[in-house]
């Protein structure tokens, strides 16, 4: 299974994990190219909604990356952020869908190493995993998120 044939979308914290995107850019560090990065104020402001419309709009896998631990600008952002991750982790496996499509990690914003390898992890995931099978229910090509 070739990574191009999926799609990711990455929720990336402003703060920490869209900054360690930035400084990965700026290192020239590389990572897939069926990654698609999604800058937001807090992962904590993220619904588990906003997961499972990805999923439905195409992706074959969704990554959240907040602060880490302690760390979050909001206080509990990232915290929260985890328990509706799980929360969606359970649902999508109660759905038949498998949870490993679904992934959040914490990193600074100093940590674009870290951060390029959780990329390529859940990139490597979702390729064992093919795509997903939402997009071959519906029989069309992954598009844009639309949130």
């Amino acid at each position: 299974m070739n990574e191009k044939e999926t799609t990711i979308v990455a929720f990336c914290c402003i703060y920490c994990a869209y900054a360690a995107a930035d400084l990965a850019g700026s290192m020239r560090l590389q990572y897939p190219s069926n990654v698609r990065i999604i800058r937001t104020p807090c992962t904590g402001r993220l619904e588990v909604e906003y997961f499972l419309r990805a999923f439905e709009n195409g992706a074959d896998g969704v990554l959240v990356a907040g602060c880490e631990e302690g760390s979050c600008h909001f206080k509990e952002g990232n915290l929260i952020a985890k328990r509706r991750v799980a929360y969606a982790r359970k649902f999508l496996a109660e759905s038949g869908l498998e949870p490993e499509r679904l992934k959040m990690v914490n990193v600074s914003a100093a940590m674009a190493r870290q951060l390029t390898e959780h990329i390529k992890e859940m990139a490597e995931t979702v390729s064992k995993l093919g795509p997903s099978p939402l997009n071959k229910a519906k029989g069309t090509a992954p598009q844009e998120a639309k949130l």
